[in-house]
């Protein structure tokens, strides 16, 4: 059986002080989200507008994607029907288009899952080694 070497105070301060930390920050999540506001323009109707060829730039960059083009050829529309269809749509339905191709999200927040299983994996092997503990593999 292997010796344990006796852990600094220092060392015991500073896993304590990270493990509170973290509990703290993970107990109380952010309640509020900031962001830009955007500048009041004099005329309304340019804000329609502008609105308008947000959301519009939005779905055509959403549709020029190659997996939804092919989903809607199987279906049976072609480029043409689709441009016409998007033209056809009022503000709130375009809009509302537009809101829900946000909520979908295609492939992401993937990366954030990831890089936080990382730093967790990171911190398990930091306290491991500050606690002096080894792990030892054998085979019977």
């Amino acid at each position: 059986m292997r010796k344990m070497r006796p852990v600094s105070i220092f060392t015991q301060a500073v896993v304590w002080t990270l493990v509170f930390t973290t509990f703290i920050m993970g107990w109380f999540p952010p309640e509020s989200t900031a962001m830009l506001a955007p500048a009041i323009s004099g005329v309304h109707g340019t804000d329609i507008s502008l609105n308008r060829l947000e959301d519009l730039q939005k779905a055509q960059r959403v549709l020029e994607s190659k997996m939804v083009q092919q989903r809607l050829e199987d279906v049976g529309l072609t480029a043409d029907e689709i441009q016409g269809r998007l033209a056809r749509l009022s503000d709130a339905q375009l809009h509302q288009m537009a809101n829900q191709l946000d909520a979908l999200m295609p492939g992401g927040d993937g990366l954030g899952i990831v890089i936080a299983l990382l730093v967790i994996a990171i911190l398990a092997v930091v306290l491991i080694y500050l606690l002096g503990h080894r792990i030892e593999v054998k085979k019977n």
